[in-house]
């Protein structure tokens, strides 16, 4: 058992920055940015956000110096197809996990300003609701089995 938890703690201070919002309740593991081929002009970012707080939090916007505009962003099904969505705000009920993930909810960076390759970094900053801020450097990376060529992704 403490060995599963030293395993645990060791793999989130690994994989990338915990984060504070609200009463330093929130934490951030494992962000990453998937890679896009040259002149493509969105991507997404995707993390693991737990909330640690007795009290319920939300996600409300993100900005990145990456992006010239980021959203919050989700899939829905309609008519058959798969179609991604704008939203408010990711809530992150507490002491649950949240996934940002994707195929589904996600930190949508539109308007690339330079082309986004594996092994660079993207900082991005999380706003929540009571107003606080985290920043993070997220790495760029592959991800298998998403369409890579231009045109193939839709949004």
């Amino acid at each position: 058992m403490k060995r599963a938890f030293i395993s645990t703690l060791l793999a989130l201070t690994l994989s990338g920055p915990l984060l504070a919002a609200g009463s330093d309740s929130i934490q951030a593991s494992d962000p990453y940015v998937r890679a896009v081929p040259p002149g493509m002009a969105n991507s997404a970012a995707f993390m693991q956000l737990m909330n640690n707080d007795k009290n319920g939090h939300a996600l409300v916007a993100a900005e990145s110096p990456a992006a010239k505009a980021v959203e919050l962003h989700t899939h829905v099904h309609e008519g058959g197809m798969m179609m991604m969505r704008k939203i408010d705000k990711i809530d992150l009920p507490a002491g649950q996990p949240v996934a940002l993930q994707p195929g589904g909810l996600h930190v949508m960076l539109l308007g690339l300003v330079k082309d986004l390759k594996p092994g660079d970094q993207v900082e991005l900053t999380l706003i929540y609701e009571d107003g606080s801020k985290s920043k993070l450097s997220a790495p760029v990376k592959m991800i298998e089995g998403m369409p890579m060529q231009r045109g193939q992704m839709s949004h």
